[in-house]
């Protein structure tokens, strides 16, 4: 009888042990199974790492339609000017289109004022002939031109004109995508749009007119095609502001055209905004940058080649500002009023925002002498 009971004693403590290891198993595998879940969760994961792949492809070619839509919204703020007045309802009509020597501005103001090149304009107070891109004429009084720089702002009677944005040429950077606007050839292919890159900064090239040589400095150099009837037209980059203004292309070579810096002719544009008139204030020189000194003849480039910026005084006007001052042909003006210059454009930005009569000071380099120079401002 005690033995049976001792067997009984035993079995009950072998289930027990058979129980505890059957719940240890189950255990083991409830966790294993958890982790497993886990596991399925970071692989959905990585199935959301795909869709964002697929969005941003998505958002590439919602890109590509913000960029179509830019350059709809871009060609209604430039404008077809002429010098010759068409007999037909636009400029842009088949009517004596060769006679009328097609040019391209683009709208800066709601109030009229278009920007454009110089040749294509006219010297200041000349009139041209002004046609928007729903077909609207308007005459055109030249309010600023400078040949130099080949840039002009025309005034047109109008009000509520949708006018484009400027952006800020100092900032580009080679191989930024750009897009040039123009009226090409006539006619026919007006407002065409070419794209390219932004090739090279602070380019200077030589021209040759009528027997005379001149310099266009500071330019920006693009493979997008610019050709004749493009000059006046604004480039731009893919958000739609104005980094430069069109004006020449190298006829012997493809895929090398220049636009000028729209930073230059800013002050312009908002004296003329603010007030309705803008007052040229002068120093009274004529003057290089540094990357024009190779033309020139070689005792200039030995006085300027070991100095890395400032501008060179060639000529000092007669009867000018300059000329009863301390300032001396083949100075080499490094600063003005706490301004560094490295280009002739630093210098026009900053005249620019100056009034004739006011005083500015000028830091020079003569050799081996540093010296301040202060002069008044006269009016050009």
């Amino acid at each position: 009888m005690g033995r049976r009971k001792k067997n009984k004693s035993k079995k009950i403590i072998y289930v027990s042990v058979i129980l505890i290891f059957i719940w240890i198993f189950g255990f083991y595998l409830y966790t294993t199974y958890q982790n497993i879940e886990i596991k399925e969760n970071n692989y959905t994961a990585e199935k959301q790492l795909s869709t964002y792949t697929e969005q941003t492809v998505e958002n590439e070619e919602e890109k590509s339609v913000t960029i179509a839509d830019m350059i709809e919204e871009t060609t209604e703020k430039v404008v077809g000017i002429s010098k010759l007045k068409s007999t037909g309802a636009s400029i842009f009509s088949n009517n004596e289109e060769s006679e009328l020597g097609l040019g391209t501005g683009f709208i800066v103001t709601s109030d009229g004022y278009i920007v454009s090149n110089a040749h294509v304009t006219g010297e200041k107070y000349s009139k041209c002939y002004v046609t928007l891109e729903n077909g609207t004429n308007y005459d055109g009084t030249v309010v600023w031109s400078d040949t130099d720089l080949d840039l002009s702002v025309v005034k047109i009677e109008a009000k509520n004109l949708p006018y484009v944005e400027l952006g800020n040429s100092k900032s580009i950077r080679v191989g930024e995508s750009v897009y040039a606007i123009g009226n090409p050839i006539g006619f026919e292919f007006r407002r065409t749009v070419t794209s390219g890159i932004i090739s090279a900064k602070n380019r200077t090239i030589k021209i040759e007119e009528n027997e005379k040589s001149s310099y266009m400095s500071d330019l920006i150099q693009t493979d997008a095609t610019i050709n004749p009837g493009n000059s006046g037209g604004p480039l731009i980059y893919p958000n739609g502001q104005v980094i430069g203004i069109n004006t020449v292309k190298i006829t012997t070579a493809e895929g090398i055209g220049f636009a000028v810096p729209i930073d230059v002719i800013k002050p312009i544009i908002e004296s003329l905004k603010q007030t309705g008139t803008f007052e040229e204030a002068t120093i009274g020189i004529y003057a290089f940058d540094k990357e024009v000194i190779p033309y020139l003849n070689t005792s200039i480039g030995i006085n300027y080649k070991n100095f890395e910026t400032g501008i060179y005084v060639a000529q000092i006007t007669k009867n000018g500002p300059a000329s009863n001052t301390e300032l001396k042909e083949a100075d080499i003006i490094t600063n003005i009023d706490g301004k560094e210059l490295n280009t002739m454009n630093d210098l026009r930005e900053y005249i620019y925002t100056k009034k004739p009569n006011e005083e500015v000071t000028l830091k020079i380099i003569r050799g081996k002498l540093n010296k301040e120079i202060k002069l008044e401002l006269g009016k050009k």
